[in-house]
């Protein structure tokens, strides 16, 4: 339709334009004209300038339209530009297209923004690497994942573990890795895969790095608690008559009188002691049951500070503490935590105690210390250090497991309580040196 008026208006005009021309040729054919001939020119440009306006106008029009769709500026107008040149219908056609294209473009922006916040609130940390090896943190899962590096090169990274520098600098694609990572002093394992993209012309690797650690422990945890509820239901099945029956030898035995009787005398000791120790392995048993029994967190936000000062109060009427210099720090003084303050008390009480076995056995000044501290990550790391003998590196994969122990008396449980309240707070415990030597207990929630 535009097209046809544009047509129309031209040949309109080059009629009008051809009509004065005859009229100015007619006119010079006469002399006596002269005014005629004036009038008749004057007919012939302002025909030409009609002619070359509209043509001009039309023109303008089409190429502010191509400047707009060039710079993407949609905000221009078109429908009534038109009017008085005959092209309205094009000044309509032009706004209609440049409505539609704003509409395209603000359904794209609307779809980018979406897409954009789905990869940066994506649970799984995504990196970027580039053709010339430049490593980038994609989204906010990555960022607070990967905090101790200096710099954009996959070498960069090797503060997290060499194993985990090498898969950034060139892992197989397309095939997932178990790679352990080092996190806060912290190891864990996180499966890394990579896939190949391209981008602005460019071909870019994008590394998805998935921390399984905590899923790992949980299936461990299950399968040790599992093991414990059936190795001590068939104990307890098996020790419980023994322990009826000697408890029943012994009320006999105190009823008989052995006189002079060397062998019942003996008979009577050898009783005693059975029922004794039969006792032993029931409590024993007993102690492990807890283990197979998830606790049950009472999750609630809390002023760390107060809280950590009433654990002191608690460590120093310890008999474990008593000649053992305490020291202890929050930072930020303000913080605040979300978790379980009593199930975590506990373990904490216990890794103090712990260590204050540990140092008072070992040197002349003993000392333990507590520090709780907000990382930049968001998460909050909790070290309980001690000037004792510390952990044999041998040992430090082991001290969490249950009936494992160092200790004479010990029956192997403290840690691994302590090991599963941590996970149930979706956290991580570790064991390593303390920088001035003993042993450092490192809890990240």
């Amino acid at each position: 339709m535009a097209q046809r008026n544009f047509v129309a208006g031209v040949a309109i005009r080059l009629v009008v334009l051809v009509a004065t021309v005859f009229l100015f040729v007619a006119a010079l054919q006469r002399e006596d004209l002269g005014a005629a001939k004036v009038v008749a020119a004057l007919l012939v440009l302002g025909a030409f300038f009609w002619l070359l306006r509209f043509v001009r106008l039309t023109n303008v029009e089409l190429a502010r339209f191509i400047d707009s769709v060039r710079f993407a500026d949609f905000a221009q107008g078109f429908e009534h530009r038109g009017q008085g040149t005959g092209f309205g219908e094009l000044g309509e056609a032009l706004d209609q297209a440049i409505r539609k294209l704003r509409s395209e473009r603000h359904e794209l922006n609307e779809a980018t923004r979406f897409y954009e916040a789905v990869l940066d609130d994506a649970p799984t940390a995504l990196l970027t690497v580039d053709a010339d090896g430049k490593v980038e943190l994609t989204n906010k899962a990555a960022r607070r994942l990967l905090v101790r590096h200096r710099g954009v090169r996959a070498e960069d990274f090797a503060v997290y573990g060499e194993t985990f520098a090498q898969a950034l600098a060139g892992g197989a694609v397309g095939r997932p890795r178990l790679v352990p990572l080092v996190t806060e002093g912290l190891p864990q394992t996180v499966m890394v895969s990579a896939a190949i993209v391209q981008r602005l012309g460019g071909l870019v690797r994008v590394v998805a790095v998935q921390p399984i650690q905590g899923e790992l422990n949980a299936v461990e945890i299950a399968a040790q608690s599992d093991l414990i509820r059936v190795l001590t239901h068939e104990i307890m099945n098996s020790i419980t008559p023994v322990t009826s029956l000697a408890h029943t030898a012994v009320d006999l035995m105190k009823s008989v009188d052995q006189g002079d009787n060397r062998d019942i005398a003996d008979a009577r000791i050898a009783v005693e002691t059975l029922s004794r120790r039969a006792d032993g392995v029931m409590s024993f048993v007993e102690s492990y049951r807890q283990i197979s029994r998830a606790p049950e967190l009472k999750l609630r936000s809390f002023a760390v500070l107060p809280w950590a000062q009433e654990l002191e109060r608690v460590f120093r009427a310890l008999p474990a503490a008593e000649g053992v210099a305490f020291d202890m720090t929050v930072d930020p003084p303000t913080l605040r935590m979300e978790a379980d303050p009593d199930l975590l008390c506990q373990v904490l009480i216990n890794l103090l105690k712990n260590g204050a076995e540990a140092a008072r056995g070992h040197g002349d000044a003993p000392a333990v210390s507590l520090s709780i501290q907000l990382l930049a990550s968001g998460e909050v790391r909790i070290d309980v250090a001690d000037n004792g003998p510390g952990v044999p590196k041998s040992l430090r994969q082991d001290v969490f497991l249950p009936f494992f122990t160092t200790k004479q008396k010990g029956t192997g449980v403290g840690l691994s309580l302590a090991r599963q309240v941590v996970l149930a707070h979706r956290g991580s415990i570790a064991v390593a040196e303390a920088p001035g030597g003993g042993g450092l207990f490192r809890i990240v929630l």
